[in-house]
């Protein structure tokens, strides 16, 4: 415990490059959660997220085995994921089935090719849990990279996009191609989510792109503040974790999840206070 809140190791420790790096990464990282976070939310995909992370680290333990770039690996195996969910899964009912299905056999190749890959045990657990010492130029160049092609395709799409989360019926009545939408935002999705899991984990980038946004969305209803909300929760998620777990560390994923489940909590108690005092007015 004491090594937890050594502020001088912590302090140290920051003057390390590759701790900078990392601190950039997860910079942009909550950049990219927090504008697709409220849209994720609205469009009700935090299973989808999670399913697509566990396929993301399907692709990177493939590359892994193959002696591939992980990121790049994990990208690909996410970008195929969001495309077979997307396809497979053109009824609302058969969208939660369908992720079930992929996820359990992509997740158990990926097992598969972890427990055939006979190099360093480090690598294999970085994939699950993350770790800021696997962050390099090429990290932050594809992270870079995807993080102006997302945004810039975000900017482009959003106001359709949000009139097709909010009311899907009526925008696909008013001729907006809906179809075609929820596959290029579940490229989108895939793309980030892949980006997070060299420094969350596969296990837990779920608590940085879904829960940020969802304790905004607890206390505000404008699509707006919601999203600015959700990137400063994020970002505080994503940094504040990596630097928690520089004096012990631990993997980053344990202080995301809980700084975000945290900041989760303080909102879920706001929007019950402003309930009360609304139904006691």
């Amino acid at each position: 415990m004491d090594k937890l809140f050594d502020f001088e190791l912590t302090a140290r420790l920051l003057g390390y490059d590759f701790v900078l790096t990392a601190l950039l990464v997860a910079s942009v990282l909550g950049l990219l959660a927090g504008v697709l976070g409220p849209l994720i939310v609205s469009r009700n995909m935090a299973f989808s997220v999670h399913g697509t992370s566990e396929l993301a680290l399907t692709g990177g333990a493939a590359a892994l085995l193959l002696g591939w770039d992980v990121g790049n690996g994990a990208l690909a195996g996410a970008i195929v994921a969001a495309l077979v969910l997307g396809l497979l899964s053109r009824r609302s009912s058969d969208y939660d089935s369908v992720i079930g299905v992929v996820l359990a056999f992509g997740l158990g190749l990926g097992v598969l090719m972890l427990w055939l890959y006979k190099g360093r045990a480090s690598n294999k657990f970085g994939l699950l849990t993350g770790q800021i010492v696997g962050q390099d130029f090429a990290s932050v160049a594809l992270l870079s990279g995807c993080a102006i092609v997302v945004l810039g395709l975000l900017a482009a799409l959003y106001r359709p996009l949000l009139f097709a989360s909010v009311d899907p019926e009526v925008a696909k009545a008013r001729g907006v191609p809906t179809t075609a939408l929820a596959l290029v935002f579940a490229v989108m999705v895939g793309a980030a989510t892949a980006l997070g899991v060299r420094t969350v984990g596969s296990l837990l980038v779920l608590a940085l792109m879904v829960t940020p946004a969802a304790a905004a969305c607890r206390i505000t209803a404008s699509p707006l503040r919601a999203t600015l909300l959700a990137v400063l929760f994020a970002e505080v998620s994503a940094v504040g974790g990596i630097i928690l777990s520089l004096a012990p560390g631990a993997p980053v994923s344990a202080f995301v999840t809980a700084i975000s489940f945290l900041i989760y909590l303080v909102c879920w108690v706001v929007s019950r206070a402003r309930r009360t005092r609304v139904s006691a007015a």
